[in-house]
């Protein structure tokens, strides 16, 4: 049984297609969801999963006696970023060498990096006029976004959009496609 840690930081829909696609998985199982947000919806998910949930300050993430524990206790062999705004620590970097993955919701390299997230990044997209938006899921090294990529999706932009339509797009790729990913890469 291959075990994955996802990290998050918001309400979780991504986390939830996540867990919703594993469960009951005969190979693949969400053992932890790890947050940095107290009052992250991601925790209630968890909690409802029956799924161990850790809330993590900075300083905490960045401690290998005190997360990196947890993740040996319970087998962790992938780290899934699902909208999790912290930089990952280098001790995990080195301990998940491409076993750490992420989701962004453009197409890199376009409005990545720090503080490019959520409905910023569509709003970004919206002002620049791309015909096109869509996913990147790509392995995490120690700069946001610059992780090599694994897959690019892509959805169009109509004249009609506003940031929170493309967000809609958007997500209904991301759940379509990151499980999927997390999937292929683990077996």
């Amino acid at each position: 049984m291959k075990h994955i840690a996802i990290f998050a930081s918001g309400n979780g829909s991504n986390t939830e297609a996540i867990i919703g696609y594993f469960k009951g998985h005969p190979s693949v199982n969400v053992a932890l969801v790890v947050t940095n947000n107290p009052e992250a919806g991601v925790i209630k998910i968890a909690h409802s999963n029956k799924i161990i949930s850790a809330i993590v300050s900075k300083n905490a993430l960045n401690d290998p006696e005190i997360l990196g524990r947890l993740i040996a206790a319970l087998n962790i062999d992938m780290i899934v970023l699902a909208g999790f705004l912290q930089l990952i620590p280098a001790y995990l970097l080195e301990r998940f060498p491409q076993r750490i993955i992420n989701i962004h919701p453009a197409l890199l390299p376009k409005y990545g990096g720090k503080g490019m997230y959520g409905i910023k990044v569509h709003e970004a997209v919206l002002s620049q006029g791309d015909a096109e938006t869509g996913i990147t899921i790509h392995f995490v090294n120690e700069n946001y976004d610059e992780g090599e990529v694994i897959l690019q999706k892509a959805t169009t932009i109509d004249k009609s959009d506003t940031p929170e339509t493309i967000a809609l797009k958007v997500q209904v790729l991301e759940h379509e496609w990151f499980p999927r990913t997390i999937e292929k890469l683990l077996l």
